[in-house]
């Protein structure tokens, strides 16, 4: 999640609240350590119940807003806020069961995520895949800590879940501060310059200052276009459906031949970026895992198409667009000049898909910085940390980190990024607005009816007096 704020506020952004976002990140430490000591004994003196009001509001808040999302991102959010109100509720009304019980859902979480993480790292070996590695083990070892009854029986789960939050995110907001302090250009942006600086740059006015919208861009609208090519979608033959694999990891046709998708990124200013392999991979179930290991011995030579026409009239068209406004032109073709210098490809560290994730940080680094204007203060820190696609892009940015990007994974990041760089009015007006719409049309429905049913009674009079 670090990695996200720093590529949505830019570095110009947070290097001038560096000093309060470390004092932020020292005392959300400090209040972790001081919970989870009082939980050690089993007997809490700390208020944990106005947190789990806190959980289950959020909860709440996620659910009734969730329908606004698209495809994976609503599924999260169902996933997110169905977890929290299950959670709180246990913890309010469950007594000693709830808490073994929530014990044992966060437990689960962190096992089976830590779990995954270990065996994804192993099987594609990416360059940090020993650190993913002691990552996924310590997540075990959190699991472990929750399933054990010791030291308090259960008693101190809510309170360690709570003091674990605090510690990730205060971690977190210190890596923030520590890493934007004195640095001229954002490290996060494959391409970036990263070296000292001693003044500060006055940031520019932009166009998209205070601008919130609705929905996505128009047909009409300048925007940056990402296209996928799901799995299902391009398969050569009527694939074998299978839940989640199919959409986002490949598919697999009656004949066995698997097909894995495709991304790609286009802008009005004339940037295409589409990489694959100059010679076609072979795709068989024998082979793919071992072309899954993300080692030099499975680099190939790669080809850039050349523009969207070319490839749609070569293979189809796109099965899903993405469109973004709030997006840096100069960024990205800057970003373009130097990735476009390497050709290789590899089927999981640098395919279509990465190339597409890292090229669309780069094309909107200082989005929602620039989207809340000059002077904006703590505004665009505020409205990305509660808005809950940050959440979203952080998943989807973590397993595509640990196994690979897919063309499944680029559309909901995307679409996540979508949300965070286009400023769009809350779920809540969203709600607020078509239940007034609702309430309108049914006003004007009954004037309608009343005055149809006027209109019927005075043609009955007229009628009997003749």
């Amino acid at each position: 999640m670090v990695r996200l704020v720093m590529i949505l506020l830019g570095v110009d952004y947070l290097r001038t609240r560096w000093r309060s976002v470390l004092a932020l990140g020292l005392f959300s430490i400090a209040l972790g350590a001081v919970i989870f000591t009082d939980a050690l004994d089993g007997s809490l003196y700390f208020p944990i119940i106005p947190f789990v009001l806190v959980m289950l509001l959020e909860g709440l808040a996620t659910l009734a807003v969730a329908w606004t999302g698209m495809g994976g991102q609503r599924k999260l959010r169902y996933v997110k806020g169905t977890t929290f109100c299950l959670s709180a509720l246990l913890v309010l009304f469950g007594g000693e069961q709830g808490n073994f019980a929530f014990a044992l859902i966060f437990g689960t979480l962190f096992l089976v995520d830590g779990a995954l993480q270990i065996v994804s790292a192993r099987v594609v070996r990416f360059r940090r895949w020993r650190l993913a590695t002691a990552g996924g083990v310590l997540e075990i070892a959190i699991a472990i800590f929750f399933y054990q009854p010791y030291p308090d029986h259960y008693a101190g789960t809510v309170a360690y879940c709570v003091a674990f939050g605090l510690f990730f995110g205060g971690w977190n907001m210190i890596l923030l501060a520590a890493r934007v302090r004195r640095m001229a250009a954002n490290p996060a942006v494959e391409g970036a310059p990263d070296e000292n600086v001693e003044e500060e740059k006055e940031p520019t006015a932009s166009p998209f200052a205070g601008a919130v919208w609705d929905g996505p861009p128009g047909p009409d609208e300048a925007a940056l276009t990402v296209h996928v090519w799901t799995p299902v979608g391009t398969a050569k033959s009527q694939p074998r459906r299978q839940l989640i694999v199919d959409r986002y990891i490949a598919a697999v046709d009656r004949n066995g031949t698997i097909s894995t998708g495709h991304a790609a990124l286009e802008t009005p200013e004339g940037v295409y970026i589409s990489l694959y392999p100059a010679v076609e991979i072979d795709r068989s179930r024998n082979e793919f895992s071992r072309t899954l290991r993300a080692t030099r011995d499975n680099d190939v030579p790669g080809l850039y198409q050349p523009d969207y026409a070319t490839e749609s009239r070569a293979w189809c068209p796109s099965t899903q667009q993405v469109r973004i406004r709030n997006y840096d032109p100069e960024r990205l073709a800057h970003f373009w000049q130097e990735y476009r210098r390497d050709t290789t490809y590899n089927l999981t560290y640098r395919n279509c898909s990465s190339s597409v994730a890292r090229a669309l940080e780069a094309a909107i680094e200082g989005a929602s910085a620039r989207a809340w204007g000059k002077g904006g203060g703590w505004k665009p820190l505020v409205r990305i940390l509660t808005t809950p696609e940050l959440w979203v892009a952080a998943q989807v940015r973590k397993r595509a980190a640990t196994m690979a990007w897919t063309p499944g994974l680029t559309l909901d990041y995307a679409r996540a990024l979508s949300m965070l760089a286009d400023p769009r009015r809350s779920g809540w007006v969203k709600m607020a607005r078509l239940a007034l719409a609702t309430m309108y049309r049914s006003r004007q429905r009954w004037r309608a009816e009343e005055e149809a049913a006027a209109q019927t009674r005075d043609a009955s009079a007229l009628t009997a007096k003749q």
